[in-house]
């Protein structure tokens, strides 16, 4: 396909959503992109491929080839949407673009099978923080129910007003804000701004962290993101991070003490020890040794995250995550 056909191509693919970002009420992806750029810091253009990969095992090996929905050792936990190739997909990449005290992860998705360097990709979301003053924002692009994936060879920043010639411009390329808020990134980020899981822990060097850290959701559409940190005397579990009271209570920390069943796509190896049992990071301990460490710090979160938690005097809560509106 000759680039001007790309160029066309990607044009007539982002025209129903151009629509959508223009009709959406409240802050424009622009005015959003602005804001996050003079408060929190600026994003840079970026190609995904020059990311780092985040493998995709069998048994401790990259297998001879990928095919949909195989099983593998750290498979992605978020659900994929049809059509998919299933969470062992490869090829997904992480892009450390931070600077100074401005955090920036930029995580480029694939859900379909394709070439390691192929331009397209079928999701791109960027975390962006300040570590001085905790203020957060989000921006996160993809078209749902479409097998064609985007071209991200060139992902222009949010608050780019004209794209270089021949290239995607930031309100064609990134969902407005009001649309962004609607996939309620804090449910999961309920802890800090990233979230830690065995896949992306394989490339965990590459991904800014700030776990204790002030945390504040700014933008209108984001205000209402907030969350609780969740802690008990003496508990082991909060020796490195917090604990949020969304999914961290209902997800995360049951997953990561084996207590649910693996995600969808775990081979034999991610299904048992101590692979099922994920926290702490690089979990060397024998399955003894993390019961005798961890079972009492995490039946004493999982009663705080249980309705009779709420009057449970060693169950203690404190505001984590924050929501401010434009210019808070």
């Amino acid at each position: 396909m000759t680039t001007c056909l790309r160029v066309l191509v990607l044009l007539v693919m982002f025209a129903a959503h151009s629509t959508f970002a223009a009709d959406t009420a409240g802050q424009t992806l622009l005015q959003y992109g602005q804001q996050c750029a003079d408060e929190v810091g600026e994003i840079p253009a970026f190609n995904c491929n020059a990311g780092t990969t985040v493998p995709i095992t069998v048994n401790n090996h990259v297998p001879e080839r990928y095919f949909t929905n195989m099983t593998c050792d750290r498979p992605a936990l978020l659900p994929y949407e049809s059509p998919t190739s299933g969470p062992c997909t490869p090829y997904s990449k992480i892009i450390n673009l931070s600077h100074d005290a401005t955090e920036i992860s930029a995580f480029c998705r694939r859900k379909m099978i394709r070439a390691d360097k192929s331009p397209l990709y079928d999701e791109v979301d960027i975390v962006l923080h300040n570590t001085a003053n905790g203020k957060t924002c989000w921006f996160h692009a993809e078209h749902p129910g479409s097998a064609a994936g985007f071209n991200a060879s060139r992902v222009p920043p949010p608050n780019e007003k004209t794209p270089p010639p021949g290239h995607v411009s930031a309100e064609a390329f990134w969902w407005p804000p009001a649309a962004t808020a609607t996939k309620k990134c804090v449910s999961c980020h309920d802890a800090s701004p990233v979230m830690y899981s065995p896949w992306l822990g394989q490339v965990w060097d590459k991904v800014p962290t700030d776990p204790w850290g002030r945390y504040v959701n700014i933008g209108d559409a984001f205000a209402s993101w907030t969350s609780l940190a969740i802690s008990t005397p003496g508990n082991t579990c909060i020796g490195c991070h917090r604990i949020g009271n969304q999914h961290s209570c209902d997800i995360y920390v049951p997953l990561a003490a084996g207590m649910l069943h693996p995600p969808k796509g775990s081979d034999k190896l991610a299904s048992s020890y101590p692979l099922n049992h994920w926290m702490p990071v690089d979990n060397n301990k024998s399955k003894a040794e993390w019961d005798a460490a961890s079972v009492e710090s995490v039946r004493n979160l999982l009663t705080c995250c249980s309705e009779q938690g709420k009057n449970d005097p060693k169950c203690h809560f404190s505001p984590n995550a924050q929501g401010s509106a434009k210019g808070g």
